[in-house]
């Protein structure tokens, strides 16, 4: 059967409720702190997960606690950690968010263990095959992403790639990808840095997304917090690729579940209990 395996993240996040986003020098205070789950590889893996197809995520996580809680979370959400490394003495990846009174976020990541994901570590990917799709992000170095594009390819895997956050990558391995994902603003340094993708998927939040001929409308929702609103339409995009959806019905379906993420706080819900089906 298909598959999705992801390449990427994990972090453990600190959000923190800010009235508006600080400026350069200022000091704002925040009336709210979360420790939450993300990373968008993690993000993605649980979206892909929950949209039905097998999901396997390749990536590091530290000899921590959080490393620990994030695995047996991924376990209950029936991600495949079988490929979720350790780095011995090193801190699981961690992200600062900031949401503020209109629901936007930024972020700020230090990788910790993702910094120690390298090339060496593709040998995970070896039985990537025609029927498979590789998902992959940039939260990982360049020169590790690239080759894992080029090594999915070269074996027959489909490859999705969301550029993000957004790096130049070299344009033969943009061209592998079907589709490169970007947002608005990572379309607009797509296009200042002069690369061109063979298929470009561009989101456009409450807008929708556009992918060559097609055009999907967003549902319209109430946001609450719209952190994890990419890494929920990638993944699903991704699963409903590998179960076989045609370009419009993977679009639509990945949709409807980026617009039932912003309705909850924080990149993904809660986890099945233990003895609940995923």
């Amino acid at each position: 059967m298909s598959r999705v395996v992801v390449l990427g993240s994990v972090n453990a996040d600190l959000h923190l409720q800010v009235p508006r986003h600080p400026r350069t020098g200022e000091t704002v205070m925040s009336s709210g702190l979360e420790h939450r789950f993300g990373g968008k590889g993690a993000n993605q893996a649980v979206a892909a997960a929950r949209a039905g197809a097998p999901t396997v995520l390749v990536g590091k996580v530290g000899d921590d606690a959080p490393g620990t809680a994030y695995r047996d979370r991924l376990d209950r959400f029936g991600v495949d950690t079988s490929r979720l490394l350790t780095a011995a003495g090193v801190p699981t990846g961690t992200a600062v968010v900031y949401v503020d009174a209109d629901h936007d976020n930024m972020i700020v990541v230090a990788p910790g263990a993702n910094a120690c994901v390298e090339l060496p570590d593709l040998r995970l990917l070896d039985d990537l095959g025609p029927g498979d799709v590789l998902l992959v992000q940039l939260e990982l170095r360049t020169e590790v992403v690239e080759a894992a594009v080029r090594l999915a390819a070269g074996r027959g895997a489909r490859v999705v790639l969301n550029l993000a956050p957004y790096a130049a990558l070299a344009p033969d391995v943009l061209a592998l990808a079907d589709p490169v994902v970007v947002n608005e603003h990572e379309h607009r340094l797509l296009q200042a840095d002069g690369l061109e993708c063979p298929s470009l998927l561009v989101t456009v939040g409450a807008e929708g997304s556009r992918w060559g001929p097609h055009r999907v409308p967003a549902p319209v929702v109430q946001p609450v917090d719209t952190t994890g609103a990419g890494d929920a339409y990638c993944g699903t995009l991704a699963a409903r690729l590998a179960l076989g959806d045609d370009p419009r019905a993977a679009m639509t379906a990945a949709s409807r579940a980026a617009a039932d993420t912003v309705r909850h706080p924080g990149a993904q819900p809660p986890p099945p209990s233990p003895s609940a089906p995923v």
